[in-house]
């Protein structure tokens, strides 16, 4: 008969510190510390430095590699590449460009005034000449020439002057097309600036963000004119300059809950509206200026 075979027996590796396999992990991939007496150059050992890095991530470095900030050629989502992805920004202001106007009284084609820039941080307009492209006291008080002057224009910012003196408005990220859409944006706001604030360039306004999802940031029909939700601000041109605003729904409120973009009245009647588009060259690719049949906002 064969005597049995002597077997060796393979000694599994210690899971650790705590008796986890995360422990195991940790001990795997953290740098070793100097051997002492070791004859190999110092220059050679491996480095000591603490890793900050979890048992996860330093496992995953070593079988894939760091990660790349554009892996296959693609770059990241965050709100710098992509600021229309996330809701406005309250605290952060943009500074004005060259050719923004001192003042805010200017024929059509004139450039947004440096009043209305800071708003516009984060957003596709921030770094983008603005222009006058449709004035109710030039154009007329009617929702088919707002809609000849601003569909498939993209992105607009209304300015309001109420017949108190209240200055404000909303900044509309798609824009009009005239097609019957509800047309929704994360990146939606409205603003208002303190009554008997002056018109400096240094002025900042109140902010009220979209709410409720990206839905319903704009009702983008042909014989309605300014529509942010479906109560939110409303300005039909329908032969009137009748505006009215019922916050909450979809743009947020006051801090002190005040629910009307006006303060005390849920209507009143605009001395002015103007709307200023952003400034393209030939050819060049308008973004949203088409219907979005596909969606879902």
């Amino acid at each position: 008969a064969r005597m049995p075979e002597k077997r060796t027996k393979i000694p599994l590796p210690s899971v650790g510190k705590q008796g986890s396999l995360a422990g195991w992990l940790d001990g795997f991939l953290q740098p070793k510390p100097e051997e002492e007496g070791s004859d190999e150059p110092r220059d050679n050992r491996p480095s000591t430095v603490d890793d900050d890095r979890d048992p996860v991530e330093r496992m995953f470095n070593f079988f894939f590699g760091d990660v790349e900030d554009s892996p296959q050629g693609l770059a990241r989502f965050d709100s710098q590449r992509f600021p229309e992805q996330y809701p406005a920004t309250k605290t952060e202001w943009a500074e004005p460009l060259p050719n923004d106007a001192e003042s805010e009284e200017g024929p059509l084609l004139s450039y947004l005034p440096k009043r209305f820039r800071p708003m516009l941080k984060n957003t596709n307009m921030e770094e983008r000449d603005m222009v006058l492209t449709f004035d109710a006291s030039l154009d007329g008080w009617d929702a088919r020439s707002f809609h000849d002057k601003l569909d498939r224009q993209g992105a607009c910012l209304v300015v309001c002057t109420t017949k108190d003196g209240q200055v404000c408005g909303g900044y509309n990220p798609k824009g009009w097309c005239g097609y019957g859409e509800y047309r929704g944006s994360i990146a939606a706001f409205l603003f208002s600036f303190e009554a008997g604030a002056g018109r400096r360039a240094d002025d900042r306004p109140t902010k009220l963000r979209k709410v409720g999802g990206a839905g319903l940031a704009q009702l983008d029909f042909p014989e309605t004119a300014v529509s942010f939700g479906s109560d939110s601000l409303l300005v039909p041109l329908n032969g009137s300059r009748q505006a009215s605003s019922k916050l909450g729904a979809y743009y947020e409120r006051y801090e002190d809950g005040t629910n009307t973009l006006f303060k005390t009245t849920g209507s009143t009647q605009l001395k002015s509206l103007k709307v200023y588009t952003g400034v393209y060259e030939e050819g060049e690719y308008i973004p949203f200026s088409d219907a979005e049949p596909f969606a879902l906002n």
